[in-house]
């Protein structure tokens, strides 16, 4: 019995390392939904204003775009929303850029 939990446990591996996909959860589990929400504004701005703004007629798919919040995201932004100043997030690269590409909505 014991060998075949041990499989199960090695099968099952792979699915708890796996990357974690750009959506709410990853917004929260990175402290996003602290400060963010969907559609109306907290302490910062909604990610449909962030994803219009961004986008600045650009579209999906354009580095620009996807660049330019990767990095407000990673080195936080001061008086683009107001008073409030976004601090940088210690969070993988990896992760903004897929959080960038969610908000963006691409």
């Amino acid at each position: 019995m014991k060998p075949f939990v041990a499989l199960i446990a090695i099968a099952a591996l792979p699915l708890s390392i796996a990357p974690v996909h750009a959506s709410p959860e990853l917004a929260a589990k990175s402290n996003c939904m602290v400060c963010h929400d969907m559609q109306k504004k907290k302490m910062g701005p909604a990610f449909n204003e962030i994803s219009t703004k961004y986008k600045m007629g650009l579209g999906c798919g354009k580095a620009d775009s996807e660049a330019m919040l990767t990095d407000s995201i990673l080195k936080g932004s001061k008086d683009k929303w107001g008073k409030i100043p976004m601090p940088a997030q210690k969070i993988p690269p990896a992760d903004a850029q897929t959080l960038a590409k969610w908000i963006l909505g691409c």
